[in-house]
């Protein structure tokens, strides 16, 4: 029978007979072999693959975190949970409270948030509250609130938030049977590269592998402070989920980068959309734009040549964060409309080239 990252890796995690366990059975996302996009891209070089996080239970990677951090809250005697979202985290929360049978609020930015993901929220009965201002006001209003009440804060600032996204490393070494040399990602609030870091650092300490792969993590060009080493007033990018000025999980981001020998660096919006379409059009998995922004990174690498090679392949994994009915809009505006034809052979024949 299929189980939940809490029982599946129980002996990794922070639970005891105490700890309810409040699951989805999230987890067991597919690790999938690249070929077509290896080709398409240049990366014959390397074994590429796709870690696909769209396939739990809400849609997003939130899920490994909101399992740990609920399950904890519930332990405590929360009967509330809170947290700021861009979209992926107020779905997560929200479908994870309905489960647990306590309450949830989210602070999400105005305008700022995909629908498909809000829709998410407001169908598991979240009170979802719009704040006139960006994703990092509402962050800096959660925790004054949660400060104050008996409320449990359940963004990435919460650790357990960030011990139960980890096993999606525990899941890529026990696919692979080695931790990879490359890893590529997107970065928004930084949590998730913080928290594969140490999940790669803890397996391989406990001898489940040998070796770290290089962190890659990648911002939206509009929204890239920790590469321009300063927060950003107003972000601005077409990947909403990685909207985001002031990371909280900045310095933890950082210290993954300068432990691993790896990079954080910037993609364009036009970057992220082509890759965004690539991923569609040759593996056929649609993922939502901030997910693309790690493989818009892979690519802008191997046009650099800043790759190294050998003899031997070497294993890249991207991180596809969510899945792309999350925003559903963004595929609307990008792709061309349907050609419509009258119900006849003739024309059928045409419109199929025939």
């Amino acid at each position: 029978m299929r189980q939940g990252i809490l029982e599946r890796y129980r002996a990794h995690l922070p639970v005891t007979d105490k700890t309810p366990v409040v699951t989805l059975l999230e987890g067991d996302t597919p690790l999938i072999p690249a070929q077509n996009l290896s080709k398409k891209i240049g990366a014959e070089a390397y074994e590429l693959y796709l870690k696909f996080e769209g396939m739990n239970p809400t849609g997003s990677f939130k899920d490994r975190g909101m399992t740990m951090a609920v399950s904890k809250a519930v332990e405590a005697g929360s009967k509330t949970i809170l947290c700021a979202s861009t979209g992926n985290t107020s779905a997560s929360a929200a479908a994870y409270a309905a489960q647990a049978g306590i309450d949830c609020a989210v602070l999400i930015p105005s305008g700022n948030i995909a629908l498909g993901k809000l829709s998410q929220a407001l169908m598991h009965g979240a009170k979802v509250i719009s704040i006139e201002g960006n994703f990092d006001e509402a962050l800096t209003l959660a925790k004054e609130v949660t400060a104050q009440y008996p409320i449990t804060l359940v963004n990435s600032i919460n650790p357990y938030r960030i011990e139960g996204q980890k096993t999606g490393a525990f899941e890529i070494v026990d696919d692979l049977g080695e931790a990879p040399d490359f890893q590529f990602m997107p970065v928004g609030n930084a949590g998730n590269i913080t928290a594969y870091w140490k999940g790669y650092k803890e397996y391989c300490d406990r001898g489940k592998c040998i070796n770290l792969p290089k962190m890659m993590g990648f911002q939206a060009e509009g929204a890239a402070p920790i590469v321009t080493g300063k927060p950003v007033k107003n972000p601005e990018t077409i990947a909403t989920a990685i909207r985001i000025g002031n990371p909280a999980s900045w310095q933890q981001a950082l210290r993954a980068k300068e432990e691993s020998a790896g990079a954080i660096d910037s993609v364009t919006d036009k970057e992220i959309l082509e890759a965004y379409r690539i991923l569609a059009e040759t593996e056929g998995v649609f993922c939502e734009p901030a997910s693309a922004a790690g493989v818009a990174g892979l690519i802008k690498y191997l046009k650099a040549g800043k790759l190294e090679k050998r003899i031997a392949k070497l294993r890249i994994v991207c991180i596809l964060t969510g899945h792309g009915l999350k925003d559903p809009e963004c595929a609307i505006r990008t792709i061309e409309k349907p050609a419509s034809i009258p119900p006849k052979m003739d024309a059928l024949k045409k419109a199929l080239g025939l």
